[in-house]
């Protein structure tokens, strides 16, 4: 199985546009140690088969173009055999408009809910439904389902609940019960290897711990250092917590947890532009490395 994150950043990139904050002020200025990033998307493909792009954040259009190896055989051709959402968020629906250029109906996997955000809040699928056209998969979590067709691929994928409240767009109209969050388990079942992403994670539950124990590497939410992160800047009114994100630092964070874990590789991803551990030489950088944790960036490779 390979893995390649195409985004590692959370919701507006980083740097995000109308921000200031140390970390995006940084790189504008280019300093040494911080790299700018889009979006958070992933694409996984298994020992057979094509790659699977998982979220279709608003940045696509380059991320897909590092997918692309090889001569083409025809002068229309897509590098994704399909889209996996785990959730109906903006910043991982929005791609789908620019994959509306397709050459044939999308493929996308998600669960029922995720399909009624995208048809009643953010219509996403009625648009597309006039340019390419959508086959929509229904994915249940707890059950194991087969990427691609005619065993054109050896990945499955398993999607379980994750804690999540529905969009903001959806937030007066829905009930905050659901299906809105959920993460992938893939298993190539050609090379053995286990992934689990988890983009969002409000709290470890003892079924996502062993999840996690029984992969062979992690992509775990790393939104927020601290909690209060956003408040603190006079950027919002909302902690973390109440985002439906585990900060890193603290006693019950996630890096703690993370590392007393013993699965081969841990990595964070979904990073906010005011986290520090963007940067290369932060202390709180420092902190994850040395709990045995990577930070994930865009382009990063990993085969299992």
């Amino acid at each position: 199985m390979l893995i390649r994150i195409l985004g590692s950043a959370a919701g507006g990139g980083f740097p995000q546009w109308n921000c200031n904050c140390a970390g995006c002020q940084a790189t504008r200025r280019g300093e040494k140690g911080v790299h700018q990033r889009t979006q958070s998307s992933l694409a996984v493909r298994g020992t057979l088969g094509d790659w699977f792009l998982v979220n279709a954040s608003p940045d696509v259009r380059q991320q897909l173009e590092r997918l692309r190896d090889g001569t083409p055989t025809s002068i229309r051709s897509s590098p994704i055999a399909g889209v996996l959402l785990s959730d109906g968020e903006i910043d991982h629906t929005a791609g789908l408009m620019i994959l509306r250029e397709s050459s044939k109906p999308l493929n996308i996997y998600g669960t029922d809910t995720v399909k009624q955000a995208l048809t009643e809040g953010f219509s996403l699928l009625r648009v597309l439904k006039d340019y390419c056209g959508v086959e929509w998969s229904v994915i249940e979590p707890g059950s194991a389902v087969s990427l691609g067709s005619n065993g054109e691929s050896s990945l499955e994928v398993e999607a379980f609940l994750l804690p999540g409240t529905p969009p903001k767009y959806m937030r007066s109209s829905s009930p905050a019960e659901g299906n809105w969050v959920v993460g992938f388990t893939f298993s190539d079942r050609v090379s053995g290897g286990v992934l689990t992403y988890a983009p969002a994670l409000a709290e470890f539950t003892p079924a996502i711990l062993e999840r996690f124990e029984s992969s062979d590497c992690i992509l775990v939410d790393g939104t927020f250092w601290q909690n209060d992160e956003l408040v603190k800047l006079g950027m919002s009114t909302r902690t973390a917590l109440a985002m439906g994100h585990l900060p890193l630092s603290g006693a019950d964070g996630s890096l703690s947890r993370l590392s007393q874990l013993s699965c081969s590789r841990k990595i964070f991803t979904h990073i906010n532009n005011t986290n520090p551990i963007l940067i290369d030489h932060s202390p709180e950088r420092q902190k994850v490395e040395a709990a045995g944790i990577e930070v994930g960036y865009d382009g990063l490779t990993i085969e299992l």
